[in-house]
């Protein structure tokens, strides 16, 4: 493998004059007088050991390649390795031991306005921030391991892939965890985030803003501090995606905010608190996802227009949809719910009779979220029941009009059906009937009505 890279690397350098291949042993010279005397894409072999050698910039053309996992130790100085050259690859190092700080943005690699960059196979343990790109054009940042510090504050932990001010960059295959946010972008144009996973980061496991024309396929975000968020962003593609186990308070799978004509497709929504949060979003298109066992699958706030929501299945989830107002520019159709209880006389596959996805109760807690204590219980499941038989309360626009019996086939129907049987042994929650219209007198008076 090693020999197929180096080959691969030495390909690319065959049309320039005077390139060569020096080796770094411990003892024997350091990665610094290898640097000073190398020419324009010269490759450097770095063999097994430790190098203490601070803070080393890059200011050249040049291929580094580790053999046997050689570690570039910083010494908790400041950097670990600067590129300030275009051109210039980094493959097989583990590299730690960033300084941490308040003022700078100190990282393991960090590449600053050049172009042309790959950043291959490496490991960066302990760092402050991870790998880190400002002002980069053209790179790619690829298989490689970014591990911070788990035991570390959230105050003291920065972003394992950080971008910023970056165009044309795929961030493919990488591991991130036990940093403040995984993958970091902002002000990130034309580029692609693929296959990477993100876990146990104390915030996001993917944040990005004012980044547009990107597109983020293939990924897992699990077990993070709030999931992903997207915000003030626009022609963003999300498609293939795993958001799972992204619980707590504040937290979702995935946060919208501020998005123009985002493209959602082919995602799962599994084990959130909250699904999918809409808020202020126009024109996106939701379809083919599956939300399985959610609290909420999606909340779609009511500034949010034009959202078109298709072939996405819902089962499991403790709320399907809720909202926050009584106007929703939104569409629904070809849904599958695994609450729906319509018929099919023309046996098309889809409901003859619309499907409103938004319970009385999940209005109730969305003013009143101590009332969640009700769930399950015996007056709430009347009250819901009634609704769908007369609708009167829940939004007239907010409905499913032709709602699927069946969910679509693909890889999670097993799934799908395995949360069904889950949610159908539930028991009730065994609280009184008193309290139950307790709280339904306390929604109906805080909406203005009088009991006379």
């Amino acid at each position: 493998m090693f020999r197929g890279a180096l080959l691969l690397v030495l390909a690319t350098c065959t049309g320039l004059v005077g390139a060569s291949v020096c080796d770094v042993r411990p003892g024997h010279g350091s990665i610094r007088q290898a640097l000073a005397s190398t020419n324009g894409c010269d490759t450097i072999i770095i063999h097994g050991g430790t190098y203490n050698e601070g803070a080393i910039t890059i200011d050249r053309a040049v291929v580094l390649l580790g053999q046997n996992w050689p570690v570039i130790d910083g010494g908790g100085a400041g950097e670990v390795l600067v590129v300030a050259a275009p051109h210039v690859t980094i493959q097989g190092l583990v590299v730690r031991g960033t300084l941490v700080s308040d003022m700078n943005d100190n990282a393991g690699i960090k590449c600053t306005s050049v172009s042309d960059v790959r950043i291959i196979g490496n490991r960066v343990e302990s760092c402050f921030f991870g790998i880190y790109l400002s002002s980069v054009t053209r790179a790619l940042v690829a298989d490689n391991r970014v591990i911070g510090d788990s035991t570390a504050d959230e105050n003291r932990r920065a972003n394992g892939i950080h971008l910023w001010k970056c165009s044309h960059v795929d961030v493919l295959r990488n591991t991130a965890e036990h940093h403040r946010d995984g993958i970091y972008l902002e002000f990130v144009t034309d580029s692609h985030v693929g296959n990477n996973t993100t876990a146990y980061n104390a915030r996001y496991g993917l944040h990005f803003m004012f980044s547009h024309r990107d597109s983020y396929t293939h990924n897992l975000f699990h077990d993070n501090g709030a999931g992903v968020a997207v915000m003030f962003t626009h022609e963003v593609t999300m498609t293939d995606n795993r958001f799972e186990h992204n619980r707590g308070a504040s937290s979702y799978g995935l946060l919208l905010k501020e998005i123009n004509d985002a493209h959602i497709a082919r995602n799962t929504f599994a084990d959130n608190t909250v699904g999918v949060l809409m808020d202020g979003c126009n024109r996106a298109t939701v379809s083919n996802n599956r939300f399985v066992a959610n609290g909420w699958a999606v909340k779609l706030f009511a500034n949010s227009t034009a959202a078109v929501f298709e072939g996405n299945s819902f089962s499991g989830n403790t709320f399907d949809m809720t909202t926050n107002g009584d106007l929703v520019l939104s569409t629904l159709r070809g849904n599958y719910w695994d609450r729906y209880r319509g018929y099919d006389l023309d046996r098309d596959g889809k409901g003859d009779v619309p499907h409103r996805p938004l319970s009385v109760f999940a209005l109730v807690t969305e003013r009143m979220p101590y009332a969640m204590v009700l769930s399950r219980s015996l007056m709430v499941n009347l009250l819901d029941q009634s609704e769908r038989l007369v609708p009167t309360l829940t939004p007239a626009t907010l409905q499913d009009t032709a709602p699927l019996l069946h969910p679509p086939q693909g890889p999670e129907s097993r799934t799908i059906q395995r949360a069904e049987l889950e949610r159908g042994q539930r028991t009730a929650f065994p609280l009184s009937l008193c309290a139950s219209l307790m709280a339904l007198l306390s929604w109906w008076r805080f909406n203005g009505h009088s009991i006379h």
